[in-house]
Order: structure tokens, then C-alpha cells, then sequence
């Protein structure tokens, strides 16, 4: 028996897609430290690129998630989904694409998990469903208003699999703040990790929008463990329910986010591009619902502690700007190189 969160509950075997992802090698750790069995699946598109070593699944299916069987799933109690085309810039390289991956095959793997017998589903959602958000402090029953074919895959894909649901099939959708934080598969394409990653190797805060919209942020890991706290939660919680995932002090706006770079690092220079203009993804958002549901689960970063110590993990790799302008912490520039590479072959 294993404790989590103050519950007690029996170990599990845990089917994590995109498990070699900036989120997912967290959650295989978490998941290993208290006992769990996982099998991850992972197509493998940006290995090589982590910078720490990596906890290893129990079981690794190297395939896509498209490709997905009953009897991958068979003998799973959960379902945790992650894999996808993995935010707005790279969904919109090709929307076919994304449909395909982050709507078509979610679903399917919810059908057969059902199919299965496994009892719980949970998806990777995210809060950039709320787009340009008509109001701030965002509910879950608030309209949602997608922007991007990412965040449209999104709801679509928790409409469809919320008509799967029924007493032996429990799914679940976790609204996403935006990541930040270290990870041993370390993201540079996500707003914070950018502007800090940006002032480290440059000695420049480079802010391409004009500074104004609001973003939710979470720690990466901190995602994680809320996907083992919805695991273990119970059933009459959580059913069929659609609940944003971070902490009502951590919205924030861009140029505060700058601003906290600028303390960290107090030579670097803040720099308005202007080079997108007004970005229109402005969405504040209020997680009051999943401090009801799961009322034990605290974040355990803030924004304040989660750049620190990305900034040591920076300082102490080196962090440069060969890095900075090369593809192993971007994945758009990787998936890019790699499709041309293939294309090249073929």
C-alpha cells in the first residue's frame, strides 16, 4: 500500500502517454516512487533531447499514439494521457495533424480504454481553451473561446469522450495552466522558460508581444502530481468533470513575468519586440473548483521558487547561447529538423 496526498490506496498499473515529454518523465518518476507500475507509450520524436537523465517506464512502447491497441491497454487501472502536438505554434505547422493526434487519437484511446475495462481516464486539457477570454477569472462553465487549432482539439476532444462516460468509466479532464520549471527534458518554448532562458544566454529579456496578456502558470512537475492526485481521488469527485489545473496567486502577466527575470538577473536588458503585436490569448483564470475537489492537493511551487530554480539548473548546465539557438530545447525547431531530415531520405 502506498500514501499520496494523505490516501491511502493500492498500487496500480498506469498507461502514460507521451511519457518522455517535459511533463511526462516527472509523472514516471512520481508514479515509480510510490509503487506504481507504468507502461509509458512514446513515439520518441525529441530523444536526445533531455539534458538529465530519466527515469525509465516500467514498459516502453515506442509507437505512435494513433497506433494504440486493446491490447496495449488490457489489465491497465488508468489511463493518463499526455501525448499531443504539444502547443499553439506547433499545432498550427499543420492543423491536419494535430486533429489527427491531439482529437482523433484521444479519443479512440479513450474508446478502447473503456472497451478495456479501465476505469479511469485522464487527459491532458488545457486552459488555452479560454482563448481571448471575454471576462477574467475564468470558470470552468465560463464560454470558451479557442484560438488555436491546439486548444480547439482540446474541447472537442473532452465533448466527445464526456458522452463515453458511465458508472465503470470515469474520465476526467485537467485544464492546464501554462508550464514552466525544470524538467530533465527541459522546454524553452514556454513563455517563462523563454524569457529566463533568453536573459541567461543573452543577457536580454526578449518580449515579443506587448507585455499585457494574462497567462495561469504552473510548474511542470506540479502538473504531474496533480494527475496522480486525480488518480487517486474519488469517483463522485471527480466524474466526467472538466477542471482547471493550477493556483488562483499564479496568474500573471507577461511583463510580470519579465519583471521577476529581471530581479533574477538584474544585468539583463528588457527588450518589446513588437514583432507579434497584440497577442489576443489573454485568459486569467480561477482554480477555485479544484481546490474543492481535491482539497488536500496543494501546488507545491510558485512562480518565485520555480524560476530559482530553473535558474540554478541554467547556471549549473552552462546554459548558452549555442543553446539557446539550437533545436535540443525547442520543439518545433527538433520536429522541423527531423521531418526535413526525413523528407531528405525519402
Amino acid at each position: 500500500m502506498q500514501e499520496i496526498l494523505g490516501v491511502e490506496r493500492q498500487t496500480m498499473k498506469v498507461f502514460v502517454t507521451g511519457h518522455k515529454g517535459y511533463i511526462g518523465v516527472h509523472l514516471v518518476e512520481l508514479l515509480k516512487q510510490a509503487g506504481h507500475t507504468v507502461t509509458g507509450c512514446d513515439l520518441g520524436l525529441f530523444d536526445g533531447c533531455a539534458w538529465e537523465k530519466i527515469v525509465p517506464a516500467d514498459r516502453d512502447l515506442g509507437k505512435d499514439v494513433r497506433d494504440v491497441t486493446f491490447e496495449d491497454l488490457a489489465g491497465h487501472d488508468c489511463v493518463m494521457h499526455l501525448a499531443a502536438i504539444s502547443n499553439d505554434p506547433m499545432g498550427e505547422v499543420d492543423a491536419a495533424a494535430t486533429y489527427a493526434i491531439n482529437r482523433d487519437a484521444s479519443i479512440r484511446i479513450a474508446q478502447l480504454a473503456k472497451k478495456a475495462g479501465i476505469p479511469r481516464y485522464l487527459f491532458a486539457a488545457s486552459c488555452s481553451v479560454y482563448g481571448a477570454g471575454k471576462k477574467l477569472d475564468l470558470e470552468e462553465s465560463d464560454p470558451l473561446n479557442p484560438l488555436t487549432a491546439y486548444a480547439k482539439s482540446k474541447i472537442e476532444t473532452e465533448k466527445a469522450v464526456s458522452s463515453l462516460a458511465d458508472r465503470d468509466f470515469t474520465p476526467v479532464y485537467l485544464r492546464n495552466a501554462t508550464a514552466y520549471g525544470h524538467s530533465p527534458m527541459l522546454r524553452i518554448d514556454l513563455v517563462v522558460n523563454n524569457l529566463l532562458a533568453c536573459a541567461v544566454a543573452t543577457g536580454e529579456i526578449r518580449i515579443m508581444s506587448d507585455g499585457s496578456p494574462w497567462r495561469p502558470l504552473i510548474h511542470c512537475r506540479d502538473i504531474a502530481r496533480a494527475f496522480v492526485a486525480f488518480m487517486n481521488a474519488p469517483r463522485e469527485r471527480i466524474h466526467n468533470k472538466a477542471v482547471n489545473v493550477g493556483g488562483n496567486t499564479e496568474n500573471y502577466q507577461v511583463r510580470d513575468v519579465a519583471d521577476r527575470v529581471k530581479k533574477l538577473i538584474p544585468s539583463a536588458k528588457i527588450t518589446y519586440t513588437g514583432e507579434v503585436g497584440t497577442d489576443p490569448r489573454n485568459y486569467r483564470v480561477k482554480f477555485d473548483l479544484l481546490n474543492e475537489l481535491l482539497p488536500d492537493f496543494r501546488l507545491q511551487y510558485d512562480l518565485t521558487s520555480g524560476m530559482e530554480e530553473l535558474h540554478r539548473k541554467l547556471i549549473d548546465h552552462r546554459f548558452n547561447q549555442a543553446d539557446w539557438n539550437g533545436d535540443q530545447f525547442v520543439r518545433l525547431r527538433t520536429l522541423k529538423g527531423r521531418l526535413n531530415r526525413l523528407q531528405h531520405v525519402a
